[in-house]
């Protein structure tokens, strides 16, 4: 039987104990990462605790993707796909962008639309970045 492997580097993952902590089987710990979070769509079957969270996206929204997830490593997990950098010029460059298609608030209001649009805008980014680099 061939091991699982973490979708991001590759690497031997494994469902053993040590999950999150700083040792090799913790940084190699499978862990599973919904590629559309399900909070964007109202469900919070991943909380401890029932939150009631107001939906994002409707299910025809990446529709494809709700509910599915990738397998990670801890690692490429928690600390890549979690934690983006983004640096002050990369900010500046994203709110131009939000302005520029008109997805910013003066005032929070009900509708959570222009919220929605921002992470779709970010997942272009993030989409066109990569197919430009693989152009490289």
């Amino acid at each position: 039987m061939n091991p699982e492997k973490c979708q991001i580097c590759g690497c031997e993952i494994h469902r053993g104990g040590d999950y999150a902590k700083p040792t090799l089987m913790g940084r190699s710990h499978a862990t599973k990462h919904h590629y559309v979070a399900e909070r964007f769509y109202g469900r919070t079957k991943n909380k401890r605790t029932y939150q009631e969270v107001s939906p994002i996206f409707s299910e025809k929204d990446f529709s494809e993707y709700g509910g599915k997830f990738g397998i990670f490593c801890y690692e490429c997990h928690e600390e890549l796909l979690h934690n983006p950098i983004l640096l002050p010029a990369d900010i500046e460059k994203l709110s131009e962008l939000v302005r520029n298609r008109q997805y910013n608030e003066v005032k929070k209001g009900d509708s959570r639309e222009k919220i929605a649009e921002r992470i779709k805008l970010f997942h272009e980014i993030i989409s066109l970045g990569l197919d430009e680099m693989m152009k490289k």
